[in-house]
C-alpha cells in the first residue's frame, strides 16, 4: 500500500538477454535442421546416414557459443548470435547440397570460428585496450596483405593473388587485415576527431582540415589499396575504401569527406576501366552477360536463369540445379538460395542481414566509449557492405567481385574473420549495457 492507499503494481518481469538468445538459437537450430532434412529428402527421398552426427554437431556448436556468451558477456545483445547462427546454418545446408567435401571443410571452419570467438571473449575484456596498439595493428594489417605476394607460398586463384598456401592448407590473410585496419581507423579517428572536423583551408567549395592530420590514415589506406590492386583483388579494395569513408564520416559527420571520397573513387574507377583489361571484361560482362553467355558471361547468365527458375517460392530444397552455376558455393551462393527458396527465401536472407546491421548500429549507439562506438559502427558497415557488394553482383546491380557473403558462403578465412567481428561486437554490447 502507498501513502494514498493505492496498491503498488509490481514491475513486469522481463526475460534475461541470455534466455532470449537461447530461445532464438533453438529456433535457428530447428530452421537449419529442417532445411537439411528437406534438402536430403528432395534429392534422395531419404535422410543421409550422417544426419544424426550433423544434428549433434550443430547443437553442440550453438550450445558452446551460447554458453561462452552467457559466461563471458552476459549483458550482450541477444539477437546478434542467433542471426549469425541462422545465416551460417543455411549457408552450410546449401554448401552440403552443392559439394559434401566443401561442407565438411566448412563445418571444421565453423568449429574453429566458435573457438576463436570464445577465445576473443576471454582475452579482450575491454576493447579500449586495443587503442594504444593502433600503429602496430596497422602494420600487422599491411603485412597480412603482403603475405600472398611472397614467392612459393603466395598463390593466384581465378586471377587474384590473395591466397597463402603452405602444404595443403590455404588461407586468405586479407580477411583478417580488415579487422586490424578497422581497429586502427577507429583509434586514430577518435583521437583526431576534433582536428579533422576543423577547417583550416579551402579547396574550391570544400573546407578541409590540415593535411598532416590525414597522414597516417591515408598512408595505411594507400598502401592497402596499392597491394590490393597489385593482387588484382578489386572486391577487397572496394571494401577497404568503403570502410575508410564510412568511418571517416561517422567520426566527423562531414558530408564533404564523403563527396570528395566518392568523387575520387569515381575517377579511379574510370582510370582502372580504361587501363586494366580484367576490369574492362568485368564491366562488359556486367552490362551484357548474354553477349558471350557460353564463355565470359556464363556465370552471370546461369545465375540469372537460376533466380528466374526460383520464381516466388523456389523450386524446393534439393529440387533445383544450382550446381550449374560456376562457383555456386562461394561467389554465387545467393543464386543457389534464390533458385531453391525463391524470392521469399532470398528476401529472408536479406532481412537477416538488415537486422544484423541494425543490431550492430544499435550496439554502436549504446557503446560505453567513443572508440568502441566507432569500432562497432565500422565493423557493422563492413559486414553490411560486403553483403551488398556480393548480392548486388549476383543480381547485376553491381559488377561481380570475388568477395564472400558473410557467414553464408564457403570460405574458412572469411568465416574466422567474421566470427572475430562477432566477438568484438558482443564484447562492446556487453560493456555498453552494463550499469555505469
Amino acid at each position: 500500500m502507498t501513502a494514498a492507499g493505492t496498491v503498488r503494481t509490481p514491475a513486469p518481469r522481463t526475460m534475461s538477454p541470455r534466455n532470449v538468445e537461447l530461445g532464438l538459437l533453438l529456433l535457428a537450430f530447428v530452421v537449419t535442421l529442417s532445411a537439411s532434412a528437406l534438402t536430403a529428402l528432395g534429392r534422395t527421398a531419404d535422410l543421409p546416414v550422417d544426419f544424426v552426427p550433423f544434428l549433434a554437431t550443430l547443437l553442440g556448436l550453438l550450445v558452446a557459443a551460447h554458453m561462452a556468451v552467457r559466461r563471458l558477456a552476459p549483458m550482450a545483445n541477444p539477437v546478434l548470435l542467433p542471426l549469425v547462427a541462422i545465416l551460417n546454418g543455411l549457408g552450410y545446408v546449401m554448401i552440403a547440397r552443392l559439394d559434401p567435401d566443401l561442407a565438411a571443410n566448412q563445418a571444421a571452419w565453423a568449429f574453429l570460428g566458435v573457438v576463436g570467438f570464445t577465445a576473443g571473449l576471454v582475452v579482450i575484456r575491454d576493447p579500449r585496450r586495443l587503442e594504444p596498439y593502433r600503429y602496430t595493428l596497422a602494420l600487422l594489417g599491411v603485412l597480412l596483405l603482403l603475405l600472398p605476394l611472397l614467392p612459393r607460398v603466395g598463390v593466384s586463384i581465378n586471377g587474384a593473388r590473395i591466397w597463402l598456401r603452405v602444404g595443403g592448407f590455404s588461407i586468405q590473410p586479407g580477411e583478417f587485415a580488415k579487422v586490424t585496419l578497422a581497429v586502427f581507423l577507429a583509434s586514430f579517428l577518435v583521437e583526431k576527431r576534433a582536428l579533422l572536423r576543423a577547417s583550416t583551408r579551402r579547396v574550391g567549395p570544400v573546407h578541409l582540415p590540415d593535411a598532416k592530420h590525414f597522414g597516417p590514415m591515408l598512408l595505411a589506406l594507400g598502401v592497402a589499396m596499392m597491394i590490393m590492386l597489385a593482387q588484382r583483388d578489386l572486391g577487397s579494395s572496394l571494401l577497404f575504401f568503403t570502410l575508410f569513408i564510412s568511418m571517416l564520416y561517422m567520426a566527423t559527420e562531414r558530408v564533404a569527406f564523403v563527396a570528395v571520397g566518392l568523387s575520387s573513387f569515381a575517377i579511379a574507377a574510370v582510370v582502372a576501366w580504361r587501363r586494366f583489361d580484367h576490369v574492362q571484361r568485368r564491366v562488359d560482362i556486367w552490362i551484357d552477360p548474354f553477349a558471350d553467355a557460353k564463355n565470359a558471361g556464363f556465370q552471370i547468365a546461369e545465375a540469372a536463369f537460376a533466380l528466374a527458375d526460383g520464381s516466388i517460392s523456389g523450386t524446393g530444397l534439393g529440387l533445383g540445379t544450382p550446381a550449374k552455376v560456376p562457383f555456386a558455393a562461394t561467389d554465387m551462393i545467393f543464386a543457389a538460395i534464390g533458385e531453391e527458396l525463391g524470392l521469399l527465401g532470398a528476401s529472408a536472407v536479406l532481412a537477416a542481414f538488415v537486422l544484423l546491421c541494425a543490431t550492430g548500429f544499435r550496439i554502436a549507439t549504446n557503446a560505453a566509449s567513443d572508440f568502441e562506438s566507432l569500432l562497432a559502427a565500422g565493423l557493422t558497415a563492413l559486414l553490411g557492405f560486403q553483403a551488398f557488394v556480393i548480392i548486388g553482383g549476383v543480381i547485376r546491380v553491381l559488377p561481380l567481385t570475388g568477395v564472400t557473403l558473410p557467414f553464408v558462403s564457403y570460405g574458412g578465412s572469411s568465416l574466422l574473420a567474421n566470427y572475430a567481428i562477432l566477438g568484438l561486437l558482443l564484447r562492446i554490447s556487453d560493456r555498453g549495457e552494463r550499469p555505469a
